[in-house]
């Protein structure tokens, strides 16, 4: 319901009611962040992991990483900053999911004009991550393997290939099948954010059409949303309602119109180092010697 009609139900002045809706948000977010979105620790990753290989089949995944387009009215003073690829301004939601669709870790504000890679370089997971202060579990064996690997996130190619964060090969080496192979099941763990972002779009319409509000407080709804998101599902769990059905839909909900696009694929500059590469051969290596 727009700000006028509550405004004209309330007998409230729209300005009020829009006060009202960003204060509600932001209530929302410091009540309830720390128990239905706090920050991973070591065994919350090591969970999340054994969800993953559970049930998307992918070993060591702590998360999965992507971006989304949240519509906004187009900023005052902001020139190209907000506007995106899809020709519509935007500001972008990069979010980490775990195999449940929940979301985990996000930040939330970013330019529309910019890639998901430079967009995650500047987010604080990731500079905890490259300073050592988000701490994952130690590096492990395999499932029944004798291949070590380190925990890692997943992400497409739009990501650079880290240590800590596995990306798929490029299409043009993927005629090796264990290379392809290996963006197959990167892929079925990758997908899971993208679905988290389908599960939210239909619940909250929200996101299904530009914010009317200023970027400040579009960024406070929508991390009231993700909040919200997963108290659902947190609610779910304890079967209050049908998850299944509901992941089910947001699976379907992917190959429609209603999310909105994605930054475009961009070519990272930042090269992948050695260790990196080789973490990602020993993950080709495990599958390799596991197909399912």
């Amino acid at each position: 319901m727009a700000f006028r009609q509550l405004a004209l139900s309330f007998r409230i002045s729209k300005s009020a009611v829009a006060q009202i809706v960003i204060d509600v948000c932001k209530a929302i977010w410091c009540t309830l962040k720390n128990k239905h979105m706090p920050t991973p620790t070591v065994e919350k990753f090591k969970k999340i992991a054994n969800e993953f290989y559970e049930k998307w089949d992918f070993p060591n995944c702590v998360g999965s990483v992507d971006g989304k387009h949240i519509r906004i009215k187009c900023p005052k003073n902001s020139g190209s900053m907000f506007y995106n690829y899809k020709q519509y301004f935007s500001t972008v939601l990069m979010a980490v999911a775990d195999a449940r669709y929940r979301f985990t870790m996000i930040n939330v504000g970013a330019y529309g004009k910019d890639s998901d890679g430079s967009i995650l370089c500047n987010t604080n997971f990731h500079q905890r991550l490259e300073n050592g202060t988000l701490k994952l579990p130690t590096e492990t064996k395999l499932p029944n393997s004798e291949i070590s690997a380190p925990y890692v996130f997943v992400g497409d190619e739009a990501f650079p290939l880290r240590n800590y964060l596995m990306r798929p090969f490029p299409r043009k080496q993927t005629q090796e099948t264990n290379k392809s192979y290996f963006n197959y099941r990167l892929s079925r763990a990758r997908m899971i954010v993208e679905c988290a972002f389908g599960i939210a779009s239909s619940k909250f319409r929200i996101l299904l059409k530009a914010i009317e509000t200023n970027v400040e407080n579009a960024d406070h709804v929508v991390k009231a949303i993700c909040i919200l998101h997963n108290v659902i599902i947190d609610c779910e769990k304890h079967g209050s309602s049908n998850q299944k059905s509901t992941n089910t839909q947001s699976e379907t909900n992917l190959n429609n119109s209603q999310l909105m696009g994605i930054n475009p694929r961009s070519k990272s500059n930042n090269r992948a180092s050695r260790t990196a590469i080789q973490i990602r051969n020993s993950f080709v290596q495990f599958f390799q010697e596991s197909r399912i």
